[in-house]
């Protein structure tokens, strides 16, 4: 089974930020291969010990928000853990174990209230980025208030709602005509 250092050192160092975003099936493909059993377990509840130290914590929100989201690409299980990682980050930056994790990694504490369709955990994350990522997270702060506007909109991500088996309004048809979330991203880069 890989341990914390196994996941921080994939996911940090070997694929890095210039693979974090990109869609590559071939990675996809390699961290179901890897990491699938990891997240099964982190699913199931035996991987909580991992939450009680920094690295630790790190480790376990990228197994349980990040790797799910490549595994499972259009896929209901690319959020089944997400509540998993929220409860973890929240805990993890009230007791500052994110700031003891270098930036640009620092993010993924961040990222399970990003991924949040609930307007509290988008408010948060936007402050979470613009406090405690000064150097490097700009870019992330961008996206941050992205989604923010995209569930202050909706209420929701319309972008899920094939995966999750969801109906899909009138109104969220036409915003994803238009491009979804890379206008909502657009309208945050044109307001800054």
């Amino acid at each position: 089974m890989s341990t914390v250092d196994e996941v921080i050192s994939f996911w940090v160092d070997e694929v890095g930020p210039e693979g974090w975003y990109a869609s590559d099936p071939a990675l996809d493909a390699r961290i179901r291969e890897r990491f699938g059993a990891l997240w099964e377990k982190a699913r199931a509840g035996r991987l909580e010990r991992w939450a009680s130290c920094p690295r630790g914590c790190l480790a376990f929100l990228i197994v349980t928000d990040q790797f799910p989201r490549n595994m499972f690409r259009d896929d209901p299980r690319a959020f089944e853990t997400d509540p998993l990682a929220r409860k973890v980050a929240a805990r993890a930056c009230h007791l500052g174990f994110d700031r003891r994790i270098e930036e640009p990694a620092r993010q993924f504490f961040y990222l399970p209230l990003m991924h949040s369709e609930s307007q509290m955990d988008q408010d948060r994350c936007v402050r979470m980025f613009l406090l405690r990522m000064p150097e490097t997270g700009a870019h992330s702060l961008l996206h941050a208030r992205a989604h923010r506007a995209v569930i202050r909109e909706f209420g929701r991500f319309p972008y899920r709602n094939a995966a999750l088996g969801r109906e899909t309004t009138a109104p969220e048809q036409a915003f994803l005509d238009k491009g979804g979330y890379g206008v909502a991203v657009e309208a945050m880069r044109e307001a800054a």
